[in-house]
């Protein structure tokens, strides 16, 4: 089972500005952000990814640029591939609008209280359960294709927006997405799960600053015994990353 590190976006200008993005174009990294993508590049680089797949939006696009500018431990870091469905939720005419008068929107509580019913206004409005659908079609339909490809050991990369993460966090936690406001990734945190046939596993939630090297790939080592079936959870505890 591949090992997903799902990193949200640095911090961006509309962050800064408390202001609601979503699909508008032209929300680049601000300069904290940038700089927050470079040292992911840096905490990345003793591991080798087998796939970077980012949202269409130019904060996860610059964000990805960064951290592969970065060589891994086999060299330069595989081309980017962007996949729409990873893209932000579309907020409809919520769109470009302070957060401090969105929160007076009637709205506003659904979001807060029950998101899974609440459907964004407008022509151009989605609701926050398609765009969970969306997102989790599009990291398992990749991970399947890199088992395909890499193998079990693959390590790969989705750089994507807070509330995508907070939807697919919640879904491999067993969470009705109704809870999924008490998740909070931080602007290039790092949150990773693998996708086991009988569950996922959530091995980390928005991590900052960690050490990330415990996710490459062990070593490949004769066993006299037959492993475990990778989809069991390991009674007692496990041993950690490594």
């Amino acid at each position: 089972m591949p090992t997903l590190l799902l990193v949200r976006h640095g911090r961006s200008t509309a962050n800064t500005a408390g202001v609601l993005a979503g699909w508008t174009p032209g929300v680049h990294l601000d300069d904290t952000g940038k700089e927050q993508a470079r040292a992911l590049g840096q905490r990345m680089a003793s591991l080798p990814l087998a796939d970077v797949v980012v949202s269409p939006l130019e904060r996860c696009q610059e964000t990805a640029a960064a951290l592969t500018a970065v060589d891994g431990p086999t060299g330069p870091r595989p081309a980017l591939r962007t996949d729409d469905r990873l893209g932000e939720c579309k907020y409809g005419d919520w769109t470009g609008k302070a957060l401090k008068d969105l929160a007076k929107e009637p709205l506003w509580r659904t979001v807060q209280s029950h998101p899974s019913a609440a459907v964004f206004p407008g022509p151009e409005g989605e609701g926050l359960a398609t765009m969970q659908h969306r997102a989790l079609e599009a990291v398992r339909e990749h991970d399947a294709r890199i088992t395909a490809e890499h193998g079990d050991d693959a390590v790969w990369v989705a750089v994507t927006h807070g509330d995508v993460i907070k939807a697919i966090l919640a879904d491999a936690l067993g969470m009705h997405l109704d809870l999924f406001q008490r998740i909070s990734p931080d602007p290039c945190s790092v949150s990773v799960v693998r996708y086991a046939p009988l569950r996922p596993f959530v091995l980390r939630m928005n991590d900052s600053g960690g050490d990330l090297s415990g996710f490459a790939p062990a070593r490949k080592k004769r066993r006299a015994t037959r492993r475990p079936a990778n989809n069991d959870a390991v009674v007692g505890g496990s041993t950690g990353a490594a």
